[in-house]
């Protein structure tokens, strides 16, 4: 967000006192005409503005989108940035290149700073403050759609019908959490459409983790008892869970119940090691998200703990990007915009600094999550030592960035030297491909850069014209569909979606379909370089690179340069094989019912829910159709008419 100039006029009058003289001074280097027709832009639009609430949007001669910015007047704010002498570099640069300007007025300030928010996720201009992070959060999901309600795991939108619970920092920590939340209240987690078609308990019954509603081992009530139980543990009363749990297990003892006791010794073991889970302490804080920022060497890290009814759900790191020039409080207040466009907020953020405008970022969050925000820099007691042990850890993670980084950095000028290419790649793009026998062919990208994955711009290919078991062939189309398409959009390559190397998972015939492929568009100027394995197939570190022009090299066993290659190979492996395996599943998953016209989803659910296989469905009167919960006559009547075209 850019901010207001000190000493800058409040109305567009005062932007014509610019002179020549002064972009000469502030744009050192730079083209004349540049900043003249920036800054002709820039006046065109200030002319046609009110002094409103609204967001804008620097765009280029290519039309991209430079800068998202917000603004409390919108005809003062974009007036600024004609007095170029008060403006840092970094704006005086995104002037320079500004060719048009687009405008959204709003209702206020705070659906201004909402909107900035998600333009920037949308767009991830050059000059704004970005959150790097290509991972959607996940939940815990309590469903409300059931008589027995499934726990599940949950990223994406919040659609369903239901409790959410989260954010989690990773996968990893929600599947620990719902493997105990199961062994603590029997909570089922199987789909709706395997729980209608049990007769008899899963596994899961026999090792205690469900209490198999599916075949009437716990009835409606009592399993609503466990939901209800479930629903305090995670929304922070775990203690008034426990001492429950505790004293039915001593009434279950002093009866005799010693079958029962055990089971309630089980789940009271299972609260105990959630809570003992817990890297930091956080017991009277409620819900609440922690922040500390720490910089050091041009970089910037941002440690994030999460806490909800007192328990940590986890931590993660984040690593913005576009900071240089950027005051650190408003790096930390833009991220925090940016995080909470996607992460519902709780009641309660501490950060360990003052933040610009904050409680126009309150506002705007308490409009995100329909109640009261705070945003506090707690100064005593646990909150601080919270704030404290994040910015530990902010300094740590930062640390070992940039470590990693140094490291890279050297991997990178050695690859660039080994592969004797024009300059340090930016973009190395990967391809494979995985099929079985040529069937259910995909074809795979993977993308990776100085920070590392870039999991965000990972391509999937399903093959169509190559359909026989030519490897060639399915490479050649994955190339022709990749390339024509980045051709097609960015001719002039003033984007950053050209690679500086392209790594072919294969030898020298993949080498040749790939040139082959690419000639036939006329590009000729892509690094390519196929990765075989050597004579000795299976042997780490003998893989041979193959050139465009036929020469072979190899490394050593112990080069850091052959790991990295390694590692990105088998990375394009990984993601080939799981778009393959998707595939294969959705191929044996698929219904007769998929082909019935105007069945969808829903019908489709509701019809085998009702008959439990589509053989029945298949098999039902037209009138048995017709009671089906959600399915009409008329589309009781198609369906009965796919399957009975002669009546």
């Amino acid at each position: 967000m850019a901010r207001t100039p000190a000493g800058s006029p409040p109305h567009p009058k005062g932007a014509e006192r610019f002179n020549e003289e002064q972009a000469t001074f502030s744009l050192k280097g730079s083209a004349q005409p540049d900043i003249q027709a920036g800054l002709a832009a820039i006046r065109e639009v200030v002319r046609t503005l009110k002094p409103r609430p609204g967001v804008y949007r620097m765009l280029d001669a290519r039309g991209d989108v430079l800068y998202v910015g917000k603004a409390r007047a919108l005809r003062n704010r974009v007036a600024n940035y004609t007095q170029i002498a008060a403006l840092p570099a970094r704006l005086q640069r995104m002037v320079s290149q500004t060719r048009g300007m687009e405008i959204v007025t709003t209702n206020s300030e705070a659906e201004a700073l909402l909107l900035e928010a998600q333009l920037i996720k949308r767009f991830r201009p050059p000059y704004n403050v970005l959150l790097r992070d290509d991972k959607s959060f996940p939940f815990i999901l309590l469903r409300a759609d059931h008589d027995f309600p499934r726990i599940m795991k949950h990223r994406g939108a919040r659609k369903a019908k239901g409790d959410y619970y989260g954010p989690f920092a990773s996968a990893g920590s929600v599947n620990t959490t719902i493997n105990a939340l199961q062994k603590l209240f029997l909570l089922r987690s199987c789909t709706d459409s395997f729980f209608a078609r049990r007769d008899r308990p899963c596994l899961l019954y026999q090792i205690k983790r469900c209490s198999a509603p599916c075949v009437g081992r716990i009835d409606k009530g009592a399993y609503a008892e466990l939901v209800h139980e479930a629903k305090d543990f995670l929304g922070g009363k775990s203690g008034a869970v426990q001492k429950k749990i505790e004293g039915a297990m001593q009434d279950a003892a002093e009866a005799l119940d010693f079958e029962r006791a055990a089971m309630l010794r089980d789940r009271l073991r299972a609260a105990t090691f959630i809570q003992g889970t817990q890297a930091i302490n956080a017991e009277g804080v409620g819900n609440a998200d922690i922040f500390a920022l720490a910089a050091k060497g041009g970089q910037v890290g941002i440690q994030a703990f999460f806490v909800r009814g007192g328990q940590n759900w986890g931590h993660r790191a984040f690593f913005p990007s576009h900071t240089q020039g950027v005051e650190e409080d408003e790096v930390l207040a833009r991220v925090l915009a940016q995080f909470y466009e996607e992460v519902p907020p709780p009641r309660m953020v501490l950060v360990d600094r003052e933040l610009p405008e904050r409680e126009l970022l309150e506002l705007a969050l308490c409009e995100v999550a329909g109640h009261r925000v705070e945003i506090s820099v707690p100064q005593r007691g646990t909150r601080r030592r919270l704030i404290e042990q994040a910015s530990r850890n902010a300094v740590e993670a930062l640390d070992r960035r940039l470590a990693e980084s140094g490291t890279q950095a050297k991997i990178l000028r050695e690859l660039t030297e080994f592969l004797e290419l024009p300059e340090e790649p930016r973009r190395i793009e990967v391809y494979d491909n995985s099929h079985i026998q040529g069937t259910k062919a995909v074809g795979a990208m993977i993308v990776a850069g100085p920070e590392g994955f870039r999991k965000n711009q990972y391509r999937k290919f399903n093959i169509r014209a190559a359909q026989t078991n030519d490897d060639f062939a399915m490479m050649r189309e994955v190339f022709t569909r990749r390339f024509a398409r980045v051709q097609e959009e960015d001719p002039d390559r003033d984007s950053d979606q050209w690679p500086g190397l392209v790594l072919i998972d294969g030898g020298r015939g993949h080498m040749s379909a790939v040139r082959e492929a690419l000639e036939d568009l006329g590009i000729e100027d892509v690094p390519l370089i196929a990765v075989a394995k050597g004579p000795h197939h299976g042997r780490e570190g003998r893989e041979v690179f193959h050139f465009p022009d036929g020469r072979e090299k190899t490394l050593p066993v112990n080069s850091a340069v052959l790991f990295y290659l390694q590692r990105l190979r088998d990375e394009a492996h990984r993601f080939a094989i799981g778009a393959h395996r998707a595939k294969r599943s959705r191929a044996i998953s698929a219904s007769p019912l998929d082909e019935i016209p105007g069945i969808g989803p829903a019908r489709k659910r509701a019809l085998l829910l009702h008959f439990g296989t589509a053989g029945k469905v298949r098999a039902a009167a037209l009138e048995d159709l017709m009671r089906v919960p959600g399915v009409s006559e008329g589309v009781a009547r198609a369906i009965y008419d796919f399957y009975h075209p002669n009546g």
